[in-house]
Formats: C-alpha cells, sequence, structure tokens
C-alpha cells in the first residue's frame, strides 16, 4: 500500500495551531505511516518541530510585508517538487489554499466554515468541502479540526493534542527561573490575550494574588510572550505582594517545562494555556462569554471562570457579538479565588472539573 504523503497547512495562532494538532494524531492513528508535512506561521515552530506527529515542518511568514509575488512563486515550487497525495486545510485561510491549488496538490480538502460563519471563496480552491457540525459554535475546536479528518477519511475516534519534545535543557531553564522563589507553591498567571476583550482586568488579579497570599504559602510569576512584559510589569507594580514577571523569559518548549514545576496556573484564555494543558498542571481559565466551550483546556485538571451575564445569552455565537463586548470584566475576584484554592486544598477531583459559570 503506498505510503501517503500529507500537506497541512495551520496559519492560526498558537493556541488553535496546537488543538489542530490532535487532528493530524488522528489521522496517525488512521495512518501511521502517512508522511506529514505541516506548515506554520515562525511563532508556532517549536509546537510542530521535534515532534513526533510530523515528518517536515515548512515556515510561512504569513504577514511578512515582503512577500512579493516571486516569494509566494517560490513557496508554490518547494510544494510542487514534493508531489504530495493531498492537502488538508486547518486554517480556512485563501492565502494556503490558493498555493496548494497553484502547486498542483491533486486532492485539496478544508471545512466550509471553521472559525465563523462568514462566507468565503476559498472553498472553491477545495475539491472536498467538509460541512462542520450544525453545533459549530459550541463545539470544541480541537474536535472541529478532528471533524476535518474523521469526515474526508470515513474514521472514528478521537485524539489529544501534542508538542514538540521537552527536554533536559527546557527543564533546566524553568529551574533557573525558579531558583529563588522558595515558598511553599508556585503560582503562575497568564494575564493578557491577543484581544483585550479577553483581558481579566490587572486589579483584580492583584486583588486576586492578595487573597491568595492571606491563605497560601506561594509565590507568583507572570508568564507570556515579550510583548507582554510591560503590560505584566503594570501588574507586578500594583500588587503589594511581590510578583516575578516572567514574560519573555521562556520559549514555548520552556512555557511547558515551567508548568511542569508550577502547582496552579491562572491565565485568560490564551496559547499558553493549552500548551500548559499538555503538562499535569492545574490550571483555572477566566472566560468570556462562550469561549469556554470553543477553547477549554483539554485537561481534566481545569476549571472555568466565564462571564455570562442576561447580556451574555448562552445562545449567542460570537463574543464579539456580546451586548458588553468586554463583559469579562465583570467575573468577581471570589470566583477565581474559589477555583484556586479548590486545587490548592486539593478539594478538585481531576475527573469533575465542569466549566463553571459566573
Amino acid at each position: 500500500m503506498k505510503r501517503l504523503n500529507i500537506f497541512i497547512h495551520s496559519l492560526v495562532n498558537l493556541g488553535d495551531v496546537l488543538l489542530s494538532t490532535s487532528a493530524v494524531a488522528l489521522l496517525k492513528q488512521k495512518y501511521p505511516e502517512a508522511r506529514i508535512t505541516m506548515m506554520v506561521r515562525p511563532f508556532a515552530r517549536q509546537l510542530v518541530e521535534n515532534n513526533s506527529l510530523i515528518d517536515q515542518v515548512l515556515i510561512f511568514d504569513y504577514k511578512a510585508k515582503g512577500k512579493s509575488f516571486r516569494s509566494m512563486l517560490d513557496i508554490v515550487k518547494q510544494i510542487k517538487v514534493q508531489n504530495f497525495d493531498m492537502s488538508i486545510s486547518f486554517d480556512r485561510k485563501l492565502r494556503p489554499a490558493l498555493l496548494c491549488f497553484l502547486a498542483g496538490i491533486p486532492v485539496r480538502v478544508g471545512p466550509d466554515r471553521l472559525f465563523d460563519d462568514k462566507p468565503s471563496r476559498v472553498s472553491w480552491l477545495y475539491t472536498h468541502t467538509i460541512r462542520m457540525p450544525d453545533d459549530f459554535f459550541y463545539t470544541h475546536q480541537a474536535q472541529l479540526f478532528q471533524e476535518i479528518i474523521r469526515a474526508h477519511f470515513q474514521i472514528k475516534g478521537t485524539a489529544s493534542p501534542q508538542i514538540g519534545k521537552v527536554e533536559q535543557a527546557h527543564y533546566k531553564k524553568a529551574e533557573c527561573l525558579l531558583q529563588d522563589l522558595h515558598h511553599e507553591k508556585k503560582i503562575a498567571l497568564g494575564i493578557r490575550g491577543t484581544y483585550y476583550s479577553k483581558n481579566w482586568p490587572q486589579h483584580k488579579f492583584a486583588e486576586l494574588i492578595a487573597r491568595l497570599k492571606q491563605t497560601v504559602d506561594a509565590d507568583f510569576y507572570i508568564v507570556g510572550a515579550s510583548g507582554d512584559f510591560e503590560y505584566g510589569q503594570e501588574l507586578v507594580e500594583m500588587s503589594e505582594v511581590p510578583v516575578k514577571n516572567f514574560c519573555g523569559e521562556t520559549d514555548l518548549l520552556e512555557l511547558a517545562a515551567l508548568m511542569e514545576k508550577s502547582d496552579l496556573l491562572i491565565t485568560i484564555d490564551t496559547g499558553g494555556m493549552h500548551i500548559a494543558a499538555t503538562t499535569k498542571v492545574p490550571i483555572v481559565g477566566i472566560y468570556r462569554c462562550v469561549s469556554q466551550y470553543r477553547w477549554r483546556a483539554l485537561t481534566d485538571r481545569f476549571q472555568a471562570v466565564a462571564s455570562f451575564r442576561e447580556a451574555c445569552p448562552k445562545q449567542m455565537k460570537n463574543p464579539e457579538l456580546c451586548p458588553g463586548h468586554y463583559c469579562v470584566k465583570d467575573i468577581e475576584v471570589e470566583a477565581v479565588y474559589q477555583a484556586a484554592i479548590s486545587f490548592l486544598n486539593g478539594k478538585t477531583s481531576e475527573n469533575e472539573n465542569e466549566a463553571g459559570e459566573v
């Protein structure tokens, strides 16, 4: 039997790239000998390099200003010479779909929708368009990626996301960051997301830290990208309790190693949260509106605190349609505190962490 040679493009945000690896894992369950090439944006490289699911990684700087037509043709040539049997879209973006079309990949699979209901002509470039579930907005994003695989290959089952290999050097970096922290518990904080409307107010994080410090002997540190440093520093200066700012201090696999050594992560909806979910760290996730249905952390050691109010009805399809829009600000410190304490005191069963609503 011929070994399938499959090209996958996932030019999406960090967390979504990680969730899409669950679909690759499902594909590998059915076709373990398939050769998988995955194209991602530069910031997601570590998630897919040295990943046992993926044989080759192509990096495409989707937003680069210097992407000339000639450079696009160079990428087409790189794809074409590899004689892929099929391409699979985990982003539903026009440019990578066009690359696959121009490269002459004979079977091009993609979803009829993936992140929203907006009509798009990109489906014209697919040879096989997969219809997404009717309860699309209340289906986890990882399951949507997997549904593309289930529907096209007519298989059943489910799988978990997988990151690249965390090695000893990554653990050493985590140990270096924590070497001056000597309290009983280590609590990580993810405080800034891609969109402002995801961010729980800094002053509430400061109040939460103060509440927790009264109850638990703990160290606190902020995790995030280098671009989050100044935002994190604002919280450091606001907090009455010492807080370390590790934003920009870790790469993606070092972050995973740091999470392995943490006792709790309290975070808004970020890509870092999904990386943490591949480890054993308990997670308290702070969500706006319907987000926890689509992007909950895929771990049993998880509790969601969400911003549902009368102004944010459950039937609402998109947080951007929320009348209050920035409704996450209404989540009370007490709700997050109780979720955190349930983990820190060991009162939460690993198999009973349903998403909570506020």
